[in-house]
């Protein structure tokens, strides 16, 4: 059982970075596409795909959470 909840904490953690790094690229593709066209009055589908994966990153973060505190539990 620990075994499977260390490796699901390590998939939870490798998701919660490959969201970070994905929101952090669509970000810097916005704000570099604004500064070229000089709008920035509506969400683009980078913008929306920036919010998208920030909301996976808390997702992904609270389960590693929940994981770890099960991993607490389970060894007392």
């Amino acid at each position: 059982m620990t075994t499977f909840l260390i490796i699901l904490l390590v998939l939870l953690m490798g998701l919660t970075l490959f969201s970070l790094i994905r929101g952090v690229v669509a970000f810097l593709k916005t704000t570099k596409i604004d500064l070229e066209t000089g709008q920035g009055e509506t969400a683009t589908d980078m913008q929306l795909l920036q919010n998208k994966m920030m909301f996976n990153r808390i997702k992904y973060q609270a389960l590693a959470v929940v994981v770890v505190v099960i991993l607490l539990a389970a060894t007392r």
